[in-house]
């Protein structure tokens, strides 16, 4: 009985740890390159049609800037997307239960968040290519 309880003394300290692995560094995504015979239009067809895909909400629609939200389960994501004729530029707005937060001035958040986004990105990167033909 013991020896049980001073096993679950271990277990605790090593399960905190495993969770804190679950953060990643945050960066906002280098802007992607638009080819060079696109309209404003197409860039911002394949933009919605990568959020679209990928089950993002898209909450406000303005000529050259889109907000999104991608909400499962019980947490939830907001991306602003500027786009024009040069590029199309992911910036992260905020969250809920994605275990973001600011340490010693670097951001951090759930290590999912990144692939959502290099998803939409390699989309959207796609469409684009798609359109210029």
């Amino acid at each position: 009985m013991l020896r049980s309880r001073l096993s679950l003394l271990w277990l605790v300290p090593a399960l905190m740890l495993l969770m804190a692995f679950r953060q990643v560094p945050l960066q906002d995504p280098a802007p992607l390159a638009v080819p060079a015979k696109l309209t404003v239009t197409q860039v911002a067809k394949a933009v919605k049609q990568a959020l679209v895909k990928r089950e993002w909400l898209i909450n406000s629609d303005q000529p050259g800037k889109l907000t999104a939200t991608y909400a499962r389960r019980d947490f939830s994501v907001q991306i602003g997307i500027t786009y024009d004729r040069q590029q199309v530029q992911i910036t992260y707005l905020g969250s809920s239960n994605l275990k973001y937060e600011v340490k010693n001035g670097q951001r951090w958040i759930h290590k999912n968040y990144q692939s959502w986004i290099q998803n939409l990105e390699t989309d959207i990167s796609g469409n684009m290519a798609m359109e210029n033909f």
